[in-house]
């Protein structure tokens, strides 16, 4: 799995927050609405003891949440636009 994927829901503001960091910088992800039950089920079997949204997961590995992707952007040298 390549690419980023991003697991989130409608209307959560920490969802659009990690949804418009990622498109400031320029890096196209994969949304994964957990409002769906095949997605939700996905998520669950994914990362059981995680309740909370936006989760990301950047080439199949788990970045994490907002502040996650934050500092991976930080670390990767991908500096706030």
């Amino acid at each position: 799995m390549s690419g980023i994927k991003v697991f989130s829901g409608p209307d959560y503001s920490y969802c659009r927050a990690a949804k418009k960091l990622l498109e400031r910088h320029g890096l196209n992800y994969r949304e994964h609405d957990v409002s769906d039950g095949a997605v939700l089920a996905a998520f669950r079997e994914r990362l059981p003891r995680v309740r909370a949204i936006p989760q990301i997961f950047v080439d199949g590995d788990h970045v994490g949440g907002l502040e996650d992707l934050q500092l991976w952007l930080e670390r990767t040298g991908k500096k706030s636009r």
